[in-house]
């Protein structure tokens, strides 16, 4: 348990930005609610920075990072921006790899009082994480692509038996605690092992870690299957583990199962350190607009404070945690506040208001 915690804010690019300010100010507004201290300092990172200095991501921001208790993550990436290998300029990536930040987290859950995508009246039932091995898989082969002229390419997937293991332990522990929280204490492969050599290993793997767990219930099943189903009747999932780029693809999707990425959370997190972000992009069309829903932001600072009770010890992280998520979800819950992906037009702004006007009615 510490007394302060520092916390390195990249806001990077686009509505990044603007989510990571509106995050700010409610962090600000939180601290004296509930008796914590966050130290918060701001670092350059992000493809408009590489277009000002030549650098995405500075030595001085990365070194700071490492030092940090937390980091706290806009957004990075525009369309436009590319390296020499036509891929874009995100440095997210290099921050996973560095801290080997191998776990995604990515929650995903409805929230009472905003319309739902899904007519079925189940859709209110929707409350699972899919966890998402971040430092292998088809990602592995960023920066490694074999172009061979103007003819073909090759890019390779890496699996590895630790890699596999470690996820697949992070995901049972975290149904393990979530059975203890009331909920299924289910997890869900996703693979394709009946195509890939590496997939039907990543079964092997994970089917042997499971044997570890008998309280908890495991079952396999191919991405194209779960993605399927998890419009059809996603209520009937909890935790999911999968390879790296099918967690990226899925990751979207389950967003959209709830209205939206302004919606979806997210953390990467690896055994020394941890990145708490939005899952959605820059959004350069709206960004500057006054638009962005900081709720996924917000949300993210959520499972800063709850990683940070846990890796610490400290009660009055998950205090203020659960009074950040009151004062969140109470507000769309009364219906007053909707933000534009409902159809609303409460924007960034109004959003933030809210929930600082609810943290000061909870500290009351």
């Amino acid at each position: 348990m510490k007394s302060t915690y520092n916390i390195a804010v990249l806001p990077g690019d686009g509505i990044g930005v603007e989510v990571t300010h509106a995050a700010l100010k409610v962090i600000d507004a939180l601290q004296p609610v509930c008796g914590i201290h966050l130290q918060t300092q701001s670092y350059a990172a992000g493809a408009q920075h590489y277009l000002d200095s030549g650098d995405a991501l500075p030595k001085a921001t990365l070194k700071a990072c490492g030092e940090a208790d937390a980091i706290l993550f806009g957004a990075m990436g525009l369309p436009h921006v590319r390296g020499k290998d036509g891929t874009e300029i995100i440095p997210q990536l290099d921050i996973r790899f560095h801290f080997d930040l191998y776990a995604g987290v990515r929650p995903i859950r409805t929230f009472p009082g905003l319309p739902s995508p899904l007519s079925s009246p189940k859709a209110a039932n929707i409350d699972l994480v899919l966890v998402r091995e971040s430092t292998e898989g088809l990602f592995y082969a960023r920066g490694r692509g074999d172009r061979r002229g103007d003819e073909e390419v090759f890019d390779t997937q890496r699996i590895t038996r630790v890699g596999t293991e470690r996820v697949c332990h992070f995901a049972f522990k975290l149904a393990e605690q979530r059975k203890r929280e009331g909920r299924k204490g289910t997890v869900t492969n996703v693979d394709k092992a009946n195509v890939f050599e590496s997939m039907a290993f990543w079964r092997e793997v994970f089917e042997r870690v499971a044997k570890g767990y008998p309280e908890i219930q495991s079952s396999n099943a191919y991405v194209d299957a779960v993605a399927l189903n998890l419009v059809l009747k996603p209520w009937d999932f909890d935790v999911m583990v999968t390879e790296n780029m099918f967690g990226d693809i899925l990751s979207d999707l389950i967003a959209g199962l709830v209205g939206g990425m302004g919606m979806a959370p997210s953390a990467d997190i690896g055994d020394n350190h941890a990145v708490f972000q939005p899952a959605h992009g820059t959004a350069p069309d709206i960004a500057g607009k006054g638009i962005a829903n900081p709720t996924a932001m917000l949300l993210s600072v959520v499972m800063m404070l709850d990683w940070l009770a846990d890796r610490h010890n400290d009660a009055s992280m998950r205090v203020a945690s659960r009074a950040l998520e009151r004062a969140l979800e109470r507000p769309f819950a009364r219906g007053e506040i909707l933000t534009a992906e409902f159809g609303g037009s409460d924007g960034t702004d109004a959003v933030t208001r809210k929930v600082i006007d609810e943290l000061r009615a909870l500290s009351k």
